[in-house]
């Protein structure tokens, strides 16, 4: 699975260890990835989402109401992405 968000697109960043010998290796940097359950088209969905996105609210979380009735759908996907096609609010 890749380790990409799935609103924004944020994908792992790539530099180098640095030792105190100043030996260089190369490393990664990961997004920190939450599986989310979100609502897409008016159904609960899980999709990857960056913490960041969480915290700018660019996703609405699923819950149910009562009746097991949903809320509006406000999730956004990244640029140029197919996965799902979603309203926009």
């Amino acid at each position: 699975m890749a380790q990409v968000c799935d609103i924004c697109g944020k994908g792992p960043q790539y530099g180098n260890n640095i030792s105190h010998a100043h030996n260089i290796t190369r490393r990664r940097w990961s997004v920190n990835l939450q599986a989310v359950k979100a609502l897409v088209n008016g159904h609960a969905k899980r999709i990857r989402v960056c913490t960041g996105c969480i915290k700018d609210g660019k996703i609405a979380k699923a819950w149910c109401g009562p009746r097991g009735r949903t809320a509006g759908v406000t999730t956004k996907p990244r640029p140029g992405w197919t996965g799902f096609c979603c309203a926009f609010s």
